[in-house]
């Protein structure tokens, strides 16, 4: 993968020397708190990279952790992937994570729309798929933004943070794109 290019944002590989960036936003206990993750300390951050870094050189490859940044300055705002879950049946998720101070600004929807386009036009995917916690409201506007469908919702689906969690499942399939 070289990059993603959406109108205001580039998706790049990760680097090492993106830890202090990608900290940022993975400590901070309002970013995560609805993620099965964090808050993250430095060591797995830096881990989380790592294993990221080696991903790229599965082949065939299957895991894509990457980095957003800004356009016009390459700022690091957040981190984004696609995975290839079931390759017999071209299922695959994404997730994203944005630093909180480039919230509501509308690049968590322009991300999903960009890995949904990757997953079905690089990836040859069927279905993409998302998990969101049914509290998460503005993450799941996201995912209903990018053309995928709820699905349904998996009660006490995971255990985290010390209690059980729903999980709410969307959607899209390669017919459904416009």
């Amino acid at each position: 993968m070289k990059t993603i290019e959406t109108k205001r944002l580039i998706l790049r590989e990760m680097v090492l020397g993106d830890l202090s960036e990608i900290h940022k936003y993975a400590s901070d206990p309002d970013v995560v708190r609805f993620f099965r993750w964090g808050p993250n300390t430095e060591a797995e951050t830096k881990e989380f990279i790592e294993k990221s870094i080696i991903a790229k050189k599965e082949k065939p490859r299957r895991d894509f952790e990457i980095v957003i940044t800004l356009k016009n300055t390459r700022e690091l705002i957040g981190g984004c992937g696609i995975h290839v879950s079931n390759p017999e049946s071209r299922e695959g998720w994404i997730g994203y994570c944005l630093n909180r101070n480039y919230w509501g600004e509308g690049y968590a929807t322009e991300v999903a729309q960009a890995l949904v386009k990757f997953g079905f036009e690089k990836l040859d995917m069927h279905r993409i798929y998302a998990h969101c916690d049914p509290r998460n409201l503005g993450s799941a506007r996201v995912l209903e933004k990018s053309g995928m469908t709820k699905e349904g919702q998996l009660r006490e689906h995971s255990w985290s943070k010390g209690e059980w969690r729903d999980s709410s499942i969307y959607a899209i399939l390669e017919q459904d794109r416009k």
